[in-house]
Protein backbone atom coordinates (compact mmCIF):
# COMPACT_ATOMS: atom_id res chain seq x y z
CA UNK A 1 0.00 0.00 0.00
CA UNK A 2 1.59 3.28 -1.17
CA UNK A 3 -0.94 5.56 0.56
CA UNK A 4 -0.13 6.07 4.23
CA UNK A 5 -1.81 8.34 6.76
CA UNK A 6 -1.93 9.57 10.32
CA UNK A 7 -4.74 11.26 12.25
CA UNK A 8 -4.66 14.50 14.24
CA UNK A 9 -7.42 15.54 16.64
CA UNK A 10 -8.82 18.96 17.48
CA UNK A 11 -8.16 20.83 20.71
CA UNK A 12 -9.68 23.59 22.83
CA UNK A 13 -7.82 26.94 22.67
CA UNK A 14 -7.81 27.11 26.48
CA UNK A 15 -6.07 23.73 26.66
CA UNK A 16 -3.61 24.82 23.96
CA UNK A 17 -2.25 27.52 26.27
CA UNK A 18 -0.73 24.82 28.49
CA UNK A 19 1.05 22.95 25.67
CA UNK A 20 4.84 22.84 25.73
CA UNK A 21 7.05 22.82 22.63
CA UNK A 22 7.00 19.06 22.11
CA UNK A 23 3.20 18.86 22.44
CA UNK A 24 2.65 21.70 19.97
CA UNK A 25 4.97 20.07 17.45
CA UNK A 26 3.38 16.66 17.94
CA UNK A 27 -0.18 17.91 17.41
CA UNK A 28 0.25 20.62 14.75
CA UNK A 29 3.52 20.17 12.85
CA UNK A 30 3.48 17.82 9.85
CA UNK A 31 7.18 17.09 9.80
CA UNK A 32 7.37 14.73 6.81
CA UNK A 33 5.08 15.63 3.94
CA UNK A 34 7.09 14.38 0.95
CA UNK A 35 8.39 10.80 1.10
CA UNK A 36 9.89 9.24 -2.04
CA UNK A 37 7.75 6.49 -3.51
CA UNK A 38 4.75 7.15 -1.25
CA UNK A 39 1.54 9.08 -0.81
CA UNK A 40 1.74 10.40 2.74
CA UNK A 41 -1.38 12.03 4.27
CA UNK A 42 -2.43 13.68 7.51
CA UNK A 43 -6.15 13.56 8.35
CA UNK A 44 -7.11 16.30 10.79
CA UNK A 45 -10.44 16.56 12.57
CA UNK A 46 -10.33 20.32 12.04
CA UNK A 47 -13.01 20.53 9.31
CA UNK A 48 -12.03 16.96 8.30
CA UNK A 49 -9.19 18.41 6.24
CA UNK A 50 -6.47 16.27 4.69
CA UNK A 51 -3.00 17.48 3.71
CA UNK A 52 -0.09 15.49 2.36
CA UNK A 53 2.28 14.72 -0.46
CA UNK A 54 2.74 12.29 -3.33
CA UNK A 55 6.26 11.64 -4.62
CA UNK A 56 6.18 9.09 -7.46
CA UNK A 57 9.63 7.83 -8.47
CA UNK A 58 10.04 4.75 -10.67
CA UNK A 59 6.45 3.63 -10.20
CA UNK A 60 3.18 5.50 -10.45
CA UNK A 61 1.22 6.05 -7.25
CA UNK A 62 -2.53 5.37 -6.98
CA UNK A 63 -4.52 7.48 -4.54
CA UNK A 64 -6.24 4.95 -2.32
CA UNK A 65 -8.97 5.50 0.22
CA UNK A 66 -7.98 5.58 3.89
CA UNK A 67 -9.77 4.11 6.91
CA UNK A 68 -11.12 7.37 8.44
CA UNK A 69 -13.12 8.10 5.27
CA UNK A 70 -15.13 4.86 5.33
CA UNK A 71 -15.44 5.36 1.58
CA UNK A 72 -15.22 3.05 -1.41
CA UNK A 73 -12.68 5.39 -3.01
CA UNK A 74 -10.87 8.53 -1.86
CA UNK A 75 -12.98 11.11 -3.70
CA UNK A 76 -16.36 9.48 -3.10
CA UNK A 77 -17.36 12.40 -0.86
CA UNK A 78 -14.36 14.71 -1.26
CA UNK A 79 -12.63 17.21 -3.53
CA UNK A 80 -8.87 17.45 -4.04
CA UNK A 81 -6.40 20.22 -4.75
CA UNK A 82 -2.87 19.56 -6.01
CA UNK A 83 0.11 21.89 -6.45
CA UNK A 84 3.38 20.55 -7.84
CA UNK A 85 6.47 21.80 -6.00
CA UNK A 86 8.93 19.42 -7.63
CA UNK A 87 9.91 18.12 -11.07
CA UNK A 88 7.48 17.83 -13.96
CA UNK A 89 4.81 15.20 -13.40
CA UNK A 90 1.46 13.87 -14.52
CA UNK A 91 -1.81 13.32 -12.71
CA UNK A 92 -4.20 10.91 -14.39
CA UNK A 93 -7.84 11.40 -13.46
CA UNK A 94 -9.96 8.61 -14.87
CA UNK A 95 -8.82 8.34 -18.50
CA UNK A 96 -7.52 11.91 -18.83
CA UNK A 97 -3.99 13.01 -17.97
CA UNK A 98 -2.84 16.43 -16.76
CA UNK A 99 0.80 17.50 -16.88
CA UNK A 100 1.86 19.75 -14.01
CA UNK A 101 5.04 21.79 -14.09
CA UNK A 102 6.58 23.53 -11.08
CA UNK A 103 3.97 25.56 -9.16
CA UNK A 104 1.07 24.52 -11.41
CA UNK A 105 -2.16 23.33 -9.80
CA UNK A 106 -4.98 20.89 -10.44
CA UNK A 107 -8.47 20.77 -8.95
CA UNK A 108 -10.26 17.39 -8.94
CA UNK A 109 -13.93 17.26 -8.08
CA UNK A 110 -15.95 14.76 -6.12
CA UNK A 111 -16.78 11.39 -7.65
CA UNK A 112 -13.55 10.67 -9.53
CA UNK A 113 -12.65 7.08 -8.73
CA UNK A 114 -9.15 6.89 -10.18
CA UNK A 115 -6.30 9.32 -9.47
CA UNK A 116 -2.74 8.29 -10.39
CA UNK A 117 0.49 10.26 -9.91
CA UNK A 118 3.68 9.84 -11.97
CA UNK A 119 6.94 11.71 -12.55
CA UNK A 120 8.51 12.45 -15.92
CA UNK A 121 12.00 11.93 -14.49
CA UNK A 122 12.34 9.62 -11.45
CA UNK A 123 15.67 11.28 -10.62
CA UNK A 124 13.90 14.64 -10.37
CA UNK A 125 10.47 13.50 -9.18
CA UNK A 126 7.36 15.57 -8.91
CA UNK A 127 6.43 16.63 -5.40
CA UNK A 128 2.65 16.84 -5.49
CA UNK A 129 1.31 18.73 -2.48
CA UNK A 130 -2.25 17.56 -1.75
CA UNK A 131 -5.16 19.15 0.12
CA UNK A 132 -8.63 17.62 0.39
CA UNK A 133 -11.92 18.60 2.01
CA UNK A 134 -15.40 17.09 2.16
CA UNK A 135 -17.55 18.02 -0.86
CA UNK A 136 -21.31 18.22 -1.32
CA UNK A 137 -21.34 18.50 -5.12
CA UNK A 138 -19.40 17.40 -8.20
CA UNK A 139 -17.39 20.03 -10.09
CA UNK A 140 -15.20 19.53 -13.20
CA UNK A 141 -11.50 18.79 -12.94
CA UNK A 142 -9.44 21.83 -13.96
CA UNK A 143 -5.76 22.63 -14.36
CA UNK A 144 -4.62 26.05 -13.14
CA UNK A 145 -1.35 27.61 -14.32
CA UNK A 146 0.37 30.77 -13.17
CA UNK A 147 -1.40 32.70 -15.93
CA UNK A 148 -4.79 31.57 -14.62
CA UNK A 149 -4.10 32.63 -11.04
CA UNK A 150 -5.61 35.68 -9.41
CA UNK A 151 -2.62 37.74 -8.27
CA UNK A 152 -2.52 40.17 -5.36
CA UNK A 153 0.52 42.22 -4.32
CA UNK A 154 0.70 42.97 -0.60
CA UNK A 155 2.99 44.43 2.04
CA UNK A 156 6.07 46.60 1.63
CA UNK A 157 9.82 46.51 2.08
CA UNK A 158 9.47 49.01 4.93
CA UNK A 159 7.60 46.43 7.01
CA UNK A 160 9.60 43.43 5.71
CA UNK A 161 6.47 41.74 4.32
CA UNK A 162 6.40 42.52 0.59
CA UNK A 163 4.84 39.49 -1.06
CA UNK A 164 2.91 38.15 -4.03
CA UNK A 165 -0.23 36.11 -3.37
CA UNK A 166 -1.30 33.75 -6.16
CA UNK A 167 -4.84 32.47 -5.72
CA UNK A 168 -4.96 29.18 -7.62
CA UNK A 169 -7.82 27.03 -6.37
CA UNK A 170 -10.38 29.63 -5.30
CA UNK A 171 -13.98 30.21 -6.33
CA UNK A 172 -13.03 33.16 -8.55
CA UNK A 173 -10.78 30.89 -10.63
CA UNK A 174 -12.40 27.44 -10.48
CA UNK A 175 -15.70 26.01 -9.20
CA UNK A 176 -15.15 24.39 -5.79
CA UNK A 177 -17.26 23.27 -2.83
CA UNK A 178 -15.16 24.58 0.07
CA UNK A 179 -11.50 23.95 -0.71
CA UNK A 180 -9.23 26.94 -1.33
CA UNK A 181 -5.50 26.89 -2.13
CA UNK A 182 -2.84 29.30 -3.26
CA UNK A 183 0.76 30.41 -2.88
CA UNK A 184 2.42 33.35 -1.19
CA UNK A 185 5.93 34.26 -2.36
CA UNK A 186 8.10 36.54 -0.25
CA UNK A 187 10.17 39.17 -2.05
CA UNK A 188 13.89 39.37 -1.35
CA UNK A 189 14.53 41.36 1.79
CA UNK A 190 11.14 40.47 3.26
CA UNK A 191 10.62 37.78 5.89
CA UNK A 192 7.11 38.23 7.38
CA UNK A 193 4.07 36.45 5.98
CA UNK A 194 0.43 37.22 6.88
CA UNK A 195 1.41 40.22 8.93
CA UNK A 196 -0.60 41.98 10.31
CA UNK A 197 -2.01 38.63 11.43
CA UNK A 198 -5.62 37.54 11.39
CA UNK A 199 -7.94 34.68 12.30
CA UNK A 200 -11.07 33.48 10.54
CA UNK A 201 -13.48 31.72 12.84
CA UNK A 202 -15.29 30.26 9.85
CA UNK A 203 -12.31 28.39 8.35
CA UNK A 204 -9.29 26.36 9.39
CA UNK A 205 -6.03 26.50 7.44
CA UNK A 206 -2.81 24.61 6.76
CA UNK A 207 0.48 26.21 5.68
CA UNK A 208 3.11 24.29 3.69
CA UNK A 209 6.52 25.98 3.55
CA UNK A 210 8.93 25.34 0.67
CA UNK A 211 11.83 27.00 -1.19
CA UNK A 212 13.52 27.18 2.20
CA UNK A 213 17.28 26.62 1.65
CA UNK A 214 19.24 24.09 3.67
CA UNK A 215 20.32 25.60 6.97
CA UNK A 216 17.52 28.20 6.98
CA UNK A 217 14.20 28.05 8.85
CA UNK A 218 10.77 29.56 9.39
CA UNK A 219 9.36 30.55 12.78
CA UNK A 220 5.61 29.99 12.41
CA UNK A 221 3.34 31.72 14.93
CA UNK A 222 -0.01 30.35 16.08
CA UNK A 223 -2.43 30.57 18.99
CA UNK A 224 -4.92 33.19 20.09
CA UNK A 225 -3.98 36.83 19.57
CA UNK A 226 -3.28 37.50 23.24
CA UNK A 227 -1.23 34.35 23.86
CA UNK A 228 0.77 33.15 20.86
CA UNK A 229 3.18 30.25 20.45
CA UNK A 230 5.74 29.45 17.75
CA UNK A 231 7.03 26.40 15.86
CA UNK A 232 10.38 26.31 14.07
CA UNK A 233 9.93 24.72 10.64
CA UNK A 234 12.07 23.69 7.68
CA UNK A 235 11.69 23.02 3.98
CA UNK A 236 8.62 21.06 2.82
CA UNK A 237 6.99 20.93 6.23
CA UNK A 238 3.38 21.86 7.02
CA UNK A 239 1.53 23.18 10.05
CA UNK A 240 -2.14 22.91 11.03
CA UNK A 241 -3.85 26.16 12.00
CA UNK A 242 -7.17 25.91 13.89
CA UNK A 243 -9.92 28.42 13.20
CA UNK A 244 -9.19 30.24 16.48
CA UNK A 245 -5.48 30.62 15.76
CA UNK A 246 -3.45 33.26 14.00
CA UNK A 247 -1.20 31.91 11.24
CA UNK A 248 1.85 33.97 10.51
CA UNK A 249 5.56 33.47 10.22
CA UNK A 250 9.00 34.96 9.75
CA UNK A 251 11.87 33.31 7.93
CA UNK A 252 15.63 33.60 8.09
CA UNK A 253 15.53 34.07 4.29
CA UNK A 254 12.94 34.56 1.52
CA UNK A 255 10.63 31.57 1.01
CA UNK A 256 7.29 30.49 -0.44
CA UNK A 257 4.35 28.81 1.23
CA UNK A 258 1.10 27.21 0.10
CA UNK A 259 -2.02 28.03 2.05
CA UNK A 260 -5.00 25.73 1.99
CA UNK A 261 -8.27 26.13 3.84
CA UNK A 262 -11.85 24.93 4.18
CA UNK A 263 -14.84 25.62 6.35
CA UNK A 264 -18.00 27.69 6.47
CA UNK A 265 -17.61 29.87 3.37
CA UNK A 266 -15.60 30.73 0.24
CA UNK A 267 -15.10 34.42 1.05
CA UNK A 268 -11.32 34.85 0.88
CA UNK A 269 -11.58 38.25 2.56
CA UNK A 270 -13.56 36.95 5.56
CA UNK A 271 -10.93 37.62 8.20
CA UNK A 272 -10.81 38.93 11.77
CA UNK A 273 -7.83 41.25 11.89
CA UNK A 274 -5.34 41.20 14.75
CA UNK A 275 -3.55 44.52 15.31
CA UNK A 276 0.20 44.14 15.73
CA UNK A 277 0.08 46.10 19.01
CA UNK A 278 -2.39 43.52 20.41
CA UNK A 279 -0.18 40.46 19.81
CA UNK A 280 1.15 38.83 22.94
Amino acid sequence: MATKFETRYTCNPTDFKSYDTSRIRKDFLIKKVMIAGEINLTYTHFDRYIAGGAVPTKKSLHLETIDPLRANYFLERRELGIINVGGKGTVKVGRKSYTLKYKEALYIGRGNKKVVFSSDNPKKPAHFYLNSAPAHKEYPTKKITGKDAEIVEMGSMDTSNERTIRKLIVSSVVDVCQLQMGMTELKRGSVWNTMPAHTHDRRMEIYFYFEVPEGQAISHFMGQTDETRHIWMHNEQAVISPEWSIHSGAGTCPYTFIWGMAGENLDYGDMDGCAIKDLR
